[in-house]
């Protein structure tokens, strides 16, 4: 009896040990906000379920609509990949930072990224997915940009490739695809895995999707268990092409042309591998303290979308377009300690505005004397501001295509050069959302005015691009 007393204070005394323990841990994880990024690569604004589409599957990021707050009017800061995802970054403009296209430059050394602000503040920063930002390979030069990585921008722990690889089996060229990447042998010749610095070899077969979170999660995981906060930035590939879907996705679409299948299949599976992840967060019991931004890069992409395979939903164009199709896309922040509940703005919003709204969340100063072109929404989620007063400008410029294309959104109107041999237009984004009636002759004034107001934008990013910014 003595004996049994003695073992029942000592299971006790470790059960308070533990709990001890455990409270300390959540203690500690509590004392930060964690933050992930997520984002799609060509998704376009109808391609979700919570944007209307009633065919494809998306049923946790419509979840995550549920629980917090969609955005109607929120827009890349170009209409192409590799610019939007500098704006994400940074709050600024890809055209100060000399970005203008796909692999057209590189991160610049000298720009200030959300993960170097957040590892001086203590959290652990791990990027996952598509960088597209620079090259990854240090020895291997390339003719467009230069070498660039992410572990050179602050993050701890990367797994990423340069650019695009197949949605599914991402070390090999899928039947039929014979464009670039594509290699006799059946492997796969464009972007590599490289994690922390090395080729991956393991773990690479089907779903690209959740080859990606298979190495974010862990990273997540590790911080969770050393009591540190975390910024996770998840690029997925998908919808990019080459697109394609496994066999168990492209049988949940039995009823679509094949090349639909394979788009929304490969959704389908991103979507999962969210649902996975919000799962992961609420079993952690960090989901209440994590706040977590969705949205694509950019419209779909041209030959899907002139297909009528992806849909930018009610809206022209496409990715390439100014065009609200290339530029609006689908959003979300789910914020659990300040959002409750479904909740829809059509407070315009833009990917150069995740810089100051995440440092606006975690109550950190803005120490950079250099312009940003994003605003805080923490004021819009808190339903503080309905209105934007800070006008919205984009550029997508390539020489070699003699492509130059801008555009400058102010409340309902818009300027835009939609396309290349386009000229200058103007729209009433709320009478005429799908920019079917060109003003600029009905309305020249405000034709002038916001003109001028581009034209000055143009100068600024300018200005910063050619090094006013910047100490050399």
């Amino acid at each position: 009896m003595k004996t049994a007393n003695i073992f029942s204070i000592a299971l006790l005394i470790s059960a308070l040990f533990s709990q001890s323990i455990v409270s300390q841990k959540n203690k500690v994880d509590k004392q930060k906000t964690n933050v992930i990024l997520l984002m799609a690569d060509d998704l376009g604004w109808g391609d979700v379920g919570f944007n209307g589409n009633k065919k494809i599957i998306t049923p946790h990021l419509d979840d995550m609509s549920d629980d917090g707050i969609r955005f109607t009017d929120f827009y890349a800061a170009a209409p192409l990949c590799s610019p939007t995802r500098a704006s994400c970054l940074t709050g600024r403009s890809p055209f100060r930072q000399g970005i203008f296209a796909a692999h057209t430059g590189a991160m610049r050394h000298a720009e200030k990224t959300i993960a170097e602000v957040l590892k001086n503040e203590g959290y652990q920063t791990g990027f996952f997915g598509k960088w597209h930002l620079g090259w990854i390979e240090s020895e291997k030069v390339e003719s467009r940009g230069y070498y660039s990585p992410p572990w050179q921008h602050g993050y701890d722990e990367t797994f990423a490739t340069k650019s695009a690889v197949p949605t599914w089996n991402p070390t090999k060229t899928p039947a039929g695809w014979n464009s670039w990447g594509s290699m006799d042998d059946g492997s796969w010749g464009g972007s590599i895995y490289v994690h922390n610095g090395v080729p991956a070899k393991e773990n690479l077969e089907g779903d690209d999707s959740r080859i990606i979170m298979d190495r974010a999660i862990p990273f997540i995981e590790k911080s969770i268990n050393e009591g540190k906060p975390f910024f996770a930035t998840i690029w997925f590939h998908a919808p990019h092409e080459p697109v394609v879907a496994g066999p168990e996705y492209l049988a949940k679409y039995p009823n679509l042309p094949e090349d639909q299948k394979h788009l929304y299949g490969c959704i389908t599976a991103m979507d999962e591998q969210i649902g996975r992840l919000r799962t992961f967060l609420q079993e952690q019991g960090i989901e209440e303290n994590t706040v977590l931004f969705f949205c694509s890069d950019n419209g779909p992409a041209d030959p899907q979308a002139k297909a009528g395979i992806a849909s930018a939903g009610p809206y022209r164009g496409h990715k390439h377009q100014m065009w609200e199709g290339g530029l609006r896309v689908p959003s979300l922040i789910l914020w659990p300690e300040h959002i409750n509940g479904a909740q829809v703005t059509n407070f315009q919003a833009n990917t150069n505005d995740y810089f100051p709204t995440i440092l606006d969340m975690l109550n950190i100063p803005v120490h950079t004397k250099i312009p940003l072109d994003g605003i805080s929404l923490v004021p819009v989620l808190k339903g503080i501001t309905a209105k934007r007063n800070k006008s919205m400008a984009f550029g997508y410029k390539r020489i070699y295509k003699n492509t130059e294309l801008f555009a400058l959104l102010n409340g309902k109107y818009k300027i835009c050069i939609p396309d290349k041999g386009k000229d200058m237009m103007l729209f009433n984004l709320e009478e005429d959302p799908s920019e079917s009636h060109d003003l600029a002759s009905e309305m020249p004034e405000l034709f002038e005015r916001m003109k001028a107001a581009l034209q000055e934008t143009k100068e600024s990013w300018k200005d910063s691009r050619e090094g006013k910014d910047y100490q050399w």
